[in-house]
């Protein structure tokens, strides 16, 4: 097997002790940023010529590795001074053969070569890992398989120990690979979440981009963190992998976490976004393995989806490695890669894909599987369930539901879909046969399909209700494309004026830090046109230092004076009180607007365990504020809470 499954064994979830950082000589840092300085120079001139060359990132990663490893000072081992060196050189030496048309790294079969990607969601730089077969050939039609791999937590993890750990490494004993393997850095240590999310799935698609991938046959898996990410991805997006596997890892964040005072009802529905227990009906839609060592905590993990399968009626097996703890024993691991390669032999189903569907999700983030899709719920974070099955000799679509207003199904699946056994309604020829997908929306007389003027309406005007990528809560804002806007006018107050500012530098911080990208960030004053198509809008200061939040100010459901914010007809002083929400932007209801926030979790959840990274705050709150002894500020939540499906505030 390839070095990986050795790494990962090793890599836990655990925080760990990191040592203090190693100490780097003057000259040392010194002669670092002069080779910086010159391959910067090197890739902005690439860039100029070539913006668009992939290939590009590739060196510029490492430049990127070195300057976050510096400026957070992350020398946890002598060695890592070393592999700072030479991860620059490395980037040298790219620059330098880009810059004569060369480019000898890509396609070296039998060994892992680290690459890069430019993020669309900040414009940072992140690198991946791709090890080829021997038998790879760069001028070939062959599609192959791909296994996606995600590495455990690791407490000394950082670019430049990811690249050292991969680039040039041949295949282990000199053993040969039936698949291309991408491994993610995954923005380091967050369990795929957030920003970590959206790294697995960017640099899935440089992947693509850049070598031939068979899109039938891509199987997820990890260990430790690893595993509770497999759990994750693999049961939130069931029908984009062949299979899955995990071991280890965690899926409920109560129970993992030994949480013994009950959490608030509002974090309750919070922990329903990630706690992957809550989405083991999906297992119907993606074969997928659990494993854990016999002496090792984290196998609760596997069991638990185990036993929540039978109750479902869906196979989750469960390998346990005897007398092991947190790593995987040699002979399950034969059984769990076995599984994997019966998978890969069989693949996903072409189009129309299957023909039986069992899926359920808590949030409209994760409302897709294959052919239907969950547009809109009833009750926003309370399960939503949906179980179709085509009927071939009648031609139907017969779809059993809870908790769901509005749903579509692909128009070419069948003539006629039969919704909670109410009468057939027209599929194949709905909407004048125009749309890819038609909907259909539960009424007071049952389910009706949208027609074409209906259908339209609904996908123009994204605000009138909650939806895919508009459901909330604030931290989902940080999962596409963003930038944070900043005021340069004159503040209301003056005390909320200072907290903005210093919640916004602790936003960039952590960012910087846990998340691996410096933070997007512009004036109120330069925000475009363009910006407001693309971008969700996070506003910093109110409508009288920020021009933006003056523009949209009138349409958020809030009432804000210079002196105080009406929240539901509750009114806060503004020199004590702020009111951070997510909205639909009313400049463009395609994008969020974000008053006064970053992430709803902090420095100390990032530190403590991959599990606490849920959101701390929902659609909205009130926060009460204070100086501290610190140079910063106390803050106290005096009320948060989720909006209806309707974006109103909840009865």
């Amino acid at each position: 097997m390839l070095r990986t499954l050795t790494l990962m064994g090793l890599l836990t979830m655990a925080p760990g002790l990191v040592s203090a950082a190693e100490t780097v000589d003057d000259a040392t840092r010194a002669a670092w940023s002069k080779s910086l300085d010159g391959l910067r120079r090197q890739i902005d001139g690439l860039r100029s010529k070539a913006s668009d060359d992939p290939r590009v990132a590739d060196a510029a990663v490492c430049a990127k590795a070195a300057e976050w490893i510096i400026r957070h000072d992350e020398f946890y081992k002598p060695d890592y001074v070393k592999w700072t060196g030479e991860t620059i050189g490395l980037g040298e030496d790219r620059a330098k053969q880009l810059a004569a048309g060369q480019a000898p790294w890509i396609g070296r079969a039998g060994m892992t070569t680290v690459l890069g990607y430019v993020s669309d969601l900040d414009g940072s730089v992140q690198p991946y890992a791709v090890t080829l077969p021997k038998g790879f050939d760069p001028a070939g039609s062959k599609r192959w398989p791909l296994h996606l791999v995600l590495h455990g937590r690791g407490a000394t993890l950082n670019e430049v120990s990811f690249i050292h750990q991969h680039e040039g490494k041949p295949l282990k004993n000199d053993n040969d690979i039936e698949w291309i393997q991408l491994d993610v850095f995954g923005r380091t240590n967050n369990a795929y979440r957030w920003a970590g999310e959206v790294d697995v799935f960017e640099a899935l698609a440089a992947t693509k981009q850049r070598f031939p991938i068979d899109d039938r046959r891509i199987t997820l898996w990890g260990f430790s963190m690893g595993g509770a990410g497999a759990w994750h991805l693999g049961l939130h997006y069931p029908d984009k992998w062949s299979s899955a596997g995990a071991g280890a890892g965690f899926v409920d964040t109560i129970k993992y976490q030994n949480i013994q005072e009950p959490l608030s009802p509002l974090h309750q529905k919070l922990i329903r976004i990630y706690d992957a227990v809550d989405y083991a009906l999906n297992a119907a839609n993606v074969p997928i393995i659990g494993y854990g060592g016999e002496l090792d905590k984290q196998l609760a993990a596997a069991q638990t989806m185990h036993a929540r399968g039978k109750e479902l009626g869906v196979e989750i097996p469960l390998l346990v490695g005897p007398q092991t703890e947190h790593k995987f024993h040699p002979d399950s691991l034969k059984e769990f890669m076995a599984f994997h390669a019966a998978a890969t032999k069989t693949g996903r189903k072409p189009f129309p894909g299957p023909q039986e569907i069992r899926f359920t999700t808590s949030t409209l983030k994760y409302n897709r599987c294959e052919w239907l899709t969950i547009e809109s719920q009833d009750i926003p974070y309370e399960p939503s369930v949906v179980e179709a099955r085509v009927d071939r000799p009648a031609d139907t679509v017969r779809i059993t539901t809870k908790n769901v207003a509005l749903l579509s199904v692909a128009r070419d699946i069948a003539e006629w879909v039969a919704i909670d056994g109410g009468a057939p309604l027209p599929l194949l020829s709905a909407a004048g046969g125009l749309l890819p997908e038609v909907y259909y929306e539960q009424t007071d007389n049952g389910w009706a399909v949208l027609d074409y003027r209906a259908s339209r309406e609904y996908a123009n005007n994204p605000a009138a209700t909650k939806r895919h990528n508009l459901q909330g809560p604030i931290d989902d804002a940080f999962l596409r494309p963003f930038v944070c806007v900043r005021g340069t006018g004159t503040p209301w107050s003056a005390p909320q004026a200072d907290w903005s500012r210093w919640t916004l530098d602790r936003f960039a911080r952590e960012y910087d830090k846990w998340l691996r990208a410096e933070l997007p960030v512009t004036n109120d004053t330069q925000v475009t046109d363009e910006l407001i198509e693309s971008k969700n809008l996070i506003l910093f200061g109110d409508p009288g230092s920020n021009a933006v939040l003056a523009r949209v100010v009138d349409k958020l459901p809030i009432r804000w004076t210079a002196s105080a914010i009406e929240v539901n007809g509750k009114s806060y002083p503004t020199d004590g009180h702020a009111v951070p929400l997510v909205f639909p932007n009313p400049l463009n209801p395609h994008r969020y607007v974000v008053v006064n926030s970053g992430h709803t979790f902090h420095e100390a959840e990032f530190k403590a365990s991959n599990a606490q990274l849920y959101p701390r705050l929902g659609d909205m709150a009130v926060i009460a504020f204070r100086r501290d002894d610190q140079q910063g500020y106390a803050e106290s939540v005096l009320w948060s809470d989720v909006f209806d499906s309707q974006w109103q505030f909840p009865r």
